[in-house]
């Protein structure tokens, strides 16, 4: 259980990284909305709570490998980044444009503090299997975890299944998972365009010790990365509840959002409405 002033500063960091996301695409002029503004408390808690990493040695031997299997929501991962001291908070502004590190898709050559390239949707998870199987090999499946992060459009790949069917078969605990489920992808909501449900089930026939979380909900966030250390007989799937665009109403629960950026009107707006969010945050916690 958080503390409340972890909880706080949780929280506030997440809706600053909100606001970034908007400023990164209004400067662009391009990217995805919806995916990014849905993951901001997930990777909030990740990075200023769950992970082991050195932003100053990003080669740490001994640093937790977070790999992002849906490299559309880039933003998100470059936003946490920035605000951990990767890099300083105003390369943000230079996202999709010519010659930055910080590609529409993360692209290792470039920054390479990121674990792995990613664009092509399912992935992601056959490359976290990769190195989980490696480090049990290695003897250092003890020392750190690996975490997948995916979205649930690209399971209608089929080499995610694949791939979960390897992970629960080599028992890989030190492998962990989590699905952005905000039933939304370019084309539609996931039930319309290929149903995915029962979607814990099909994890755990396949070995996997699966969580269901509110994937706003700060405490149960940390509380799932938590539980997944303490589970050492087959990997961890959590599955995170999320509101694509959560924090801004007019792009909430939209797919149209998807995959296009606001225009200045509606990118303004949207940090008016994230702003008064923060201080509505910060008021209540001295009330």
């Amino acid at each position: 259980m958080l503390t409340e002033q972890k909880q706080l500063a949780l929280e506030v960091t997440a809706n600053e990284i909100r606001q970034s996301i908007i400023e990164m695409l209004l400067h662009a002029g391009s990217g995805h909305t919806a995916g990014p503004l849905g993951m901001a408390d997930v990777f909030t808690v990740l990075y200023f709570h769950t992970l082991r990493y050195d932003p100053k040695n990003p080669s740490w031997e001994g640093r937790d490998r977070l790999i992002l299997s849906n490299g559309h929501i880039c933003p998100v991962l470059y936003a946490a980044m920035a605000y951990a001291g990767y890099f300083p908070k105003e390369e943000l502004n230079t996202l999709r444009k010519f010659g930055s590190r910080l590609q529409g898709h993360p692209y290792r050559k470039f920054l390479p503090a990121l674990e792995t390239s990613s664009g092509p949707l399912g992935e992601g998870l056959s490359q976290a299997v990769g190195m989980a199987i490696a480090d049990v090999m290695d003897d250092k499946a003890g020392d750190r975890r690996i975490y997948c992060l995916m979205s649930d459009g690209e399971l209608e790949e089929g080499q995610t299944w694949e791939a979960a069917m390897l992970a629960g078969k080599q028992a890989l605990y030190n492998l962990v998972a989590l699905i952005d489920r905000n039933n939304i992808q370019i084309d539609g909501f996931t039930e319309d365009v290929m149903p995915l449900e029962p979607l814990a089930d099909k994890w755990r026939a396949w070995n996997w010790h699966v969580i269901e979380i509110n994937g706003h909900d700060m405490n149960e966030i940390a509380a799932a990365f938590d539980e997944a250390k303490s589970v050492f007989e087959k990997p961890t799937m959590i599955i995170a509840h999320t509101i694509p665009g959560k924090g801004v109403p007019e792009f909430e629960r939209d797919f149209h959002w998807h995959g296009k950026p606001p225009n200045d009107r509606q990118g303004a707006k949207a940090l008016r409405e994230l702003r008064t969010l923060g201080g509505q945050i910060l008021s209540e916690a001295t009330e």
